[in-house]
């Protein structure tokens, strides 16, 4: 399966943004879904993540209450909605795919879209 992740950009602290992960080549419904990201000179860091269905999700401590993974199986697509962007928020967010489960490790995760950036100012 092939991602591309898009809906990035600048953003003031407080703002929202809405994030989006296009599939295709595959099945979507098929594949578990999740979103990383990574802060220059940081590690890659476990977003959010979401079941087959929809039905069950998770979201990192650091952005529980203001991000929210959805997918939309009619549309291929997998959504981050950030709600009260920090500039701690600011990172290159990648979405992923995988058919082992869903969770924060990106070992669970077989492909990877390219990345979109998010930056928060204060």
């Amino acid at each position: 399966v092939q991602l591309q992740a898009s809906g990035g950009g600048l953003v003031q602290a407080g703002g929202s943004l809405r994030l989006s992960c296009a599939a295709s080549g595959r099945t979507f419904s098929g594949y578990n879904m999740g979103w990383f990201r990574q802060a220059p000179g940081k590690e890659r860091e476990f977003v959010a993540a979401i079941s087959l269905s929809g039905r069950s999700t998770i979201h990192a401590n650091s952005v529980k209450g203001r991000f929210t993974i959805s997918r939309d199986n009619h549309k291929n697509t997998a959504y981050l909605q950030m709600n009260t962007l920090k500039p701690e928020d600011t990172a290159v967010y990648y979405c992923a795919a995988g058919l082992r489960g869903y969770g924060g490790s990106p070992s669970l995760y077989d492909y990877w879209g390219q990345g979109t950036l998010v930056t928060v100012s204060s």
